[in-house]
Protein backbone atom coordinates (compact mmCIF):
# COMPACT_ATOMS: atom_id res chain seq x y z
CA UNK A 1 0.00 0.00 0.00
CA UNK A 2 2.81 2.41 0.74
CA UNK A 3 4.40 1.46 -2.01
CA UNK A 4 1.65 2.07 -4.35
CA UNK A 5 0.72 5.85 -2.52
CA UNK A 6 4.39 6.78 -2.99
CA UNK A 7 4.54 5.49 -6.91
CA UNK A 8 1.13 7.61 -7.14
CA UNK A 9 2.68 11.15 -5.59
CA UNK A 10 6.18 10.28 -7.53
CA UNK A 11 4.47 10.24 -11.11
CA UNK A 12 1.43 13.38 -10.22
CA UNK A 13 2.00 15.95 -12.45
CA UNK A 14 3.61 19.09 -10.70
CA UNK A 15 0.33 21.92 -10.17
CA UNK A 16 1.65 25.62 -11.82
CA UNK A 17 0.62 27.60 -9.44
CA UNK A 18 1.12 31.55 -9.82
CA UNK A 19 3.04 31.77 -6.91
CA UNK A 20 5.26 28.96 -8.56
CA UNK A 21 5.17 30.17 -11.98
CA UNK A 22 6.39 33.66 -9.95
CA UNK A 23 9.26 31.99 -8.24
CA UNK A 24 10.31 30.40 -11.52
CA UNK A 25 10.13 33.60 -13.30
CA UNK A 26 12.44 35.29 -10.56
CA UNK A 27 14.85 32.03 -11.00
CA UNK A 28 15.04 32.38 -14.32
CA UNK A 29 15.92 36.53 -14.43
CA UNK A 30 18.69 35.66 -11.76
CA UNK A 31 20.05 33.04 -13.85
CA UNK A 32 20.03 35.47 -16.96
CA UNK A 33 21.47 38.37 -14.96
CA UNK A 34 24.71 35.80 -13.62
CA UNK A 35 25.03 34.39 -17.36
CA UNK A 36 24.78 37.68 -19.31
CA UNK A 37 28.42 39.19 -18.02
CA UNK A 38 29.93 35.77 -17.88
CA UNK A 39 28.50 35.44 -21.81
CA UNK A 40 30.17 38.58 -22.65
CA UNK A 41 33.42 38.12 -21.22
CA UNK A 42 33.70 34.95 -23.00
CA UNK A 43 32.98 36.58 -26.23
CA UNK A 44 34.99 39.72 -25.83
CA UNK A 45 38.13 36.69 -25.12
CA UNK A 46 37.85 35.75 -28.90
CA UNK A 47 37.54 38.78 -30.50
CA UNK A 48 40.23 40.64 -32.22
CA UNK A 49 41.62 42.84 -29.81
CA UNK A 50 41.49 46.22 -32.10
CA UNK A 51 37.49 45.17 -32.08
CA UNK A 52 37.32 45.49 -28.36
CA UNK A 53 37.26 48.80 -28.10
CA UNK A 54 34.51 49.97 -30.79
CA UNK A 55 31.12 51.41 -29.51
CA UNK A 56 28.31 49.38 -30.14
CA UNK A 57 26.93 46.51 -29.00
CA UNK A 58 28.55 44.10 -30.85
CA UNK A 59 29.04 40.10 -29.17
CA UNK A 60 30.52 38.39 -32.25
CA UNK A 61 33.67 40.14 -33.76
CA UNK A 62 34.60 40.12 -37.44
CA UNK A 63 36.09 36.53 -36.79
CA UNK A 64 36.89 34.33 -33.54
CA UNK A 65 40.83 34.24 -32.09
CA UNK A 66 42.87 32.94 -29.73
CA UNK A 67 44.78 35.47 -29.44
CA UNK A 68 44.45 36.93 -26.37
CA UNK A 69 44.37 33.65 -25.13
CA UNK A 70 47.31 32.69 -26.59
CA UNK A 71 48.97 36.21 -25.77
CA UNK A 72 47.73 35.77 -22.00
CA UNK A 73 49.70 31.96 -21.80
CA UNK A 74 52.54 33.03 -23.16
CA UNK A 75 53.21 36.41 -21.20
CA UNK A 76 52.84 34.24 -17.54
CA UNK A 77 53.98 31.29 -16.18
CA UNK A 78 50.50 30.26 -15.79
CA UNK A 79 51.49 26.48 -14.81
CA UNK A 80 53.05 27.61 -12.11
CA UNK A 81 50.70 30.01 -10.94
CA UNK A 82 47.73 27.38 -11.41
CA UNK A 83 49.46 24.54 -9.40
CA UNK A 84 50.92 27.48 -6.73
CA UNK A 85 47.11 28.17 -6.67
CA UNK A 86 45.72 24.78 -6.14
CA UNK A 87 48.15 23.75 -3.56
CA UNK A 88 47.76 26.97 -1.23
CA UNK A 89 43.82 26.49 -2.01
CA UNK A 90 44.20 22.78 -0.50
CA UNK A 91 46.21 23.33 2.05
CA UNK A 92 44.24 26.14 3.38
CA UNK A 93 41.24 23.91 2.84
CA UNK A 94 42.50 21.14 4.80
CA UNK A 95 44.14 22.91 7.73
CA UNK A 96 40.22 25.37 8.24
CA UNK A 97 37.99 21.96 8.41
CA UNK A 98 40.86 20.07 10.99
CA UNK A 99 41.16 23.02 13.24
CA UNK A 100 37.78 24.34 12.74
CA UNK A 101 36.16 21.39 13.09
CA UNK A 102 38.61 20.81 16.84
CA UNK A 103 37.80 24.08 17.88
CA UNK A 104 33.92 24.14 17.18
CA UNK A 105 33.87 20.54 19.44
CA UNK A 106 35.27 21.63 22.01
CA UNK A 107 33.29 25.17 22.21
CA UNK A 108 30.06 23.18 21.80
CA UNK A 109 31.05 19.75 23.99
CA UNK A 110 33.26 20.59 27.07
CA UNK A 111 33.08 23.23 29.80
CA UNK A 112 36.09 25.38 30.82
CA UNK A 113 37.18 28.20 32.23
CA UNK A 114 36.92 30.93 30.39
CA UNK A 115 34.86 29.43 27.55
CA UNK A 116 32.09 32.03 26.83
CA UNK A 117 35.28 34.63 27.17
CA UNK A 118 37.25 32.67 24.44
CA UNK A 119 34.25 32.09 22.03
CA UNK A 120 33.27 35.74 22.22
CA UNK A 121 36.88 36.49 21.23
CA UNK A 122 36.66 34.08 18.15
CA UNK A 123 32.59 36.18 17.60
CA UNK A 124 34.35 38.77 17.46
CA UNK A 125 37.14 38.15 14.80
CA UNK A 126 33.91 37.60 12.27
CA UNK A 127 33.27 41.39 12.75
CA UNK A 128 37.00 42.61 12.37
CA UNK A 129 37.31 43.53 8.32
CA UNK A 130 39.96 41.26 6.96
CA UNK A 131 41.86 44.52 5.46
CA UNK A 132 42.08 45.86 9.44
CA UNK A 133 44.57 42.98 10.05
CA UNK A 134 47.23 43.64 6.83
CA UNK A 135 49.11 45.44 8.15
CA UNK A 136 50.12 43.57 11.79
CA UNK A 137 50.06 39.70 9.55
CA UNK A 138 52.43 41.27 6.98
CA UNK A 139 54.89 42.40 10.25
CA UNK A 140 54.62 39.33 11.37
CA UNK A 141 55.42 36.99 8.20
CA UNK A 142 58.47 39.20 7.86
CA UNK A 143 59.52 38.63 11.19
CA UNK A 144 59.13 34.90 10.76
CA UNK A 145 60.24 34.93 7.30
CA UNK A 146 57.61 33.84 5.95
CA UNK A 147 57.42 36.34 2.82
CA UNK A 148 57.43 34.23 -0.57
CA UNK A 149 56.72 30.91 0.56
CA UNK A 150 53.29 28.97 0.27
CA UNK A 151 52.80 29.46 4.21
CA UNK A 152 53.39 32.76 4.40
CA UNK A 153 49.85 32.68 2.56
CA UNK A 154 48.04 29.41 3.78
CA UNK A 155 48.39 30.38 7.48
CA UNK A 156 47.00 33.77 7.95
CA UNK A 157 43.93 32.51 5.95
CA UNK A 158 43.66 28.76 8.10
CA UNK A 159 41.43 31.47 10.84
CA UNK A 160 38.01 31.25 10.38
CA UNK A 161 36.04 32.49 12.58
CA UNK A 162 32.57 32.33 10.79
CA UNK A 163 33.60 28.52 9.94
CA UNK A 164 33.96 27.94 13.72
CA UNK A 165 30.39 29.45 14.66
CA UNK A 166 28.95 27.54 11.82
CA UNK A 167 30.30 24.13 13.09
CA UNK A 168 29.22 25.27 16.47
CA UNK A 169 25.90 25.45 15.78
CA UNK A 170 25.89 22.05 13.88
CA UNK A 171 27.46 20.37 17.09
CA UNK A 172 24.73 21.64 18.78
CA UNK A 173 22.08 20.12 17.26
CA UNK A 174 24.24 16.37 17.10
CA UNK A 175 22.22 14.28 19.73
CA UNK A 176 24.60 13.81 22.77
CA UNK A 177 22.95 10.13 23.55
CA UNK A 178 24.67 8.75 20.85
CA UNK A 179 27.79 10.34 22.55
CA UNK A 180 26.96 9.19 25.45
CA UNK A 181 26.80 5.77 24.32
CA UNK A 182 29.93 5.56 23.10
CA UNK A 183 31.03 6.68 26.32
CA UNK A 184 29.65 3.85 28.29
CA UNK A 185 31.62 1.88 25.56
CA UNK A 186 34.45 2.63 27.36
CA UNK A 187 35.40 4.83 23.91
CA UNK A 188 37.41 8.66 24.41
CA UNK A 189 36.48 11.83 23.37
CA UNK A 190 39.00 11.57 20.81
CA UNK A 191 37.57 8.32 19.56
CA UNK A 192 34.14 10.04 19.79
CA UNK A 193 35.03 12.79 17.78
CA UNK A 194 36.73 10.84 14.67
CA UNK A 195 33.96 8.26 14.95
CA UNK A 196 30.49 9.68 15.74
CA UNK A 197 30.51 13.21 15.13
CA UNK A 198 32.77 13.72 12.05
CA UNK A 199 30.45 11.09 10.06
CA UNK A 200 27.50 13.06 11.06
CA UNK A 201 28.87 15.84 10.24
CA UNK A 202 29.56 15.42 6.75
CA UNK A 203 27.29 17.61 5.17
CA UNK A 204 28.53 20.55 6.82
CA UNK A 205 31.85 19.79 6.64
CA UNK A 206 31.67 19.82 2.65
CA UNK A 207 29.96 22.70 2.95
CA UNK A 208 33.09 24.67 4.81
CA UNK A 209 35.41 22.81 2.74
CA UNK A 210 34.18 24.08 -0.68
CA UNK A 211 33.09 27.62 0.35
CA UNK A 212 36.77 27.71 2.07
CA UNK A 213 38.29 26.54 -1.33
CA UNK A 214 36.29 28.79 -3.60
CA UNK A 215 37.24 31.80 -1.18
CA UNK A 216 40.99 30.69 -0.87
CA UNK A 217 41.75 30.26 -4.98
CA UNK A 218 40.22 34.12 -5.56
CA UNK A 219 41.79 35.31 -2.64
CA UNK A 220 43.62 38.44 -4.34
CA UNK A 221 44.77 40.83 -1.49
CA UNK A 222 46.49 38.74 0.39
CA UNK A 223 48.52 36.95 -1.89
CA UNK A 224 49.33 40.39 -3.83
CA UNK A 225 50.98 41.68 -0.36
CA UNK A 226 52.79 38.96 0.58
CA UNK A 227 54.71 37.59 -2.87
CA UNK A 228 56.96 39.48 -4.57
CA UNK A 229 58.90 36.64 -6.17
CA UNK A 230 56.66 35.37 -9.54
CA UNK A 231 57.23 31.73 -9.34
CA UNK A 232 55.45 32.26 -5.90
CA UNK A 233 52.35 33.90 -6.93
CA UNK A 234 48.95 32.67 -7.02
CA UNK A 235 46.72 32.76 -10.22
CA UNK A 236 44.60 35.63 -9.89
CA UNK A 237 48.42 37.79 -8.50
CA UNK A 238 49.81 36.63 -11.73
CA UNK A 239 47.11 37.31 -14.25
CA UNK A 240 46.94 41.26 -12.81
CA UNK A 241 50.60 41.49 -12.76
CA UNK A 242 50.42 40.33 -16.94
CA UNK A 243 47.90 42.84 -17.56
CA UNK A 244 49.78 46.18 -15.77
CA UNK A 245 52.86 45.36 -17.37
CA UNK A 246 51.09 44.82 -20.96
CA UNK A 247 48.69 47.78 -20.30
CA UNK A 248 44.74 47.70 -20.34
CA UNK A 249 44.18 45.16 -23.32
CA UNK A 250 40.54 44.00 -22.91
CA UNK A 251 40.36 40.71 -25.09
CA UNK A 252 43.24 39.81 -22.80
CA UNK A 253 41.58 40.60 -19.32
CA UNK A 254 38.85 38.84 -20.39
CA UNK A 255 40.81 35.86 -21.37
CA UNK A 256 42.22 36.07 -17.88
CA UNK A 257 38.94 36.37 -16.09
CA UNK A 258 37.86 32.88 -18.04
CA UNK A 259 41.15 31.12 -17.12
CA UNK A 260 41.02 31.87 -13.70
CA UNK A 261 37.37 31.43 -12.96
CA UNK A 262 37.49 28.09 -14.98
CA UNK A 263 38.90 25.52 -12.69
CA UNK A 264 35.82 27.16 -10.19
CA UNK A 265 33.38 26.41 -12.55
CA UNK A 266 34.52 22.50 -12.86
CA UNK A 267 34.43 22.43 -8.81
CA UNK A 268 31.12 23.29 -9.31
CA UNK A 269 30.09 20.94 -11.64
CA UNK A 270 31.34 18.27 -9.72
CA UNK A 271 30.40 19.45 -6.03
CA UNK A 272 27.35 20.69 -6.62
CA UNK A 273 25.11 18.47 -5.05
CA UNK A 274 27.51 19.00 -2.17
CA UNK A 275 27.33 22.81 -2.58
CA UNK A 276 23.76 22.82 -2.42
CA UNK A 277 23.45 20.65 0.56
CA UNK A 278 26.17 22.70 2.03
CA UNK A 279 23.38 26.05 1.38
CA UNK A 280 20.72 23.98 3.27
CA UNK A 281 22.45 22.80 6.46
CA UNK A 282 24.38 25.79 7.38
CA UNK A 283 22.48 28.75 6.07
CA UNK A 284 25.70 30.22 4.44
CA UNK A 285 23.00 31.23 1.15
CA UNK A 286 24.27 34.82 2.08
CA UNK A 287 27.96 33.88 1.47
Amino acid sequence: MSALVEGTAAGRRVRWTPGRLAMLGCALLLALLWLLPLAWALATSFKPESETTETGLQWIGSYLTLDAYRAVWESGDLTRWMFNTAYIASMTTLLTVALTAMAAYGFSRTEFRGRRVLYGLVLAGIMVPPQVLIAPLFAEMVSLGLVDTYWGVILPQVAAPAMVFILVKFFEGVPRELEEAAYVDGAGRWRVFWTIVLPLSRPVLAAVAIFTFIQTWNNFLWPFLVTTDPNAMTLPVGLVNVQSTYGVRYAQVMASVIIGGLPLLVVFAFFQRQIVRGVAHTGLAGQ
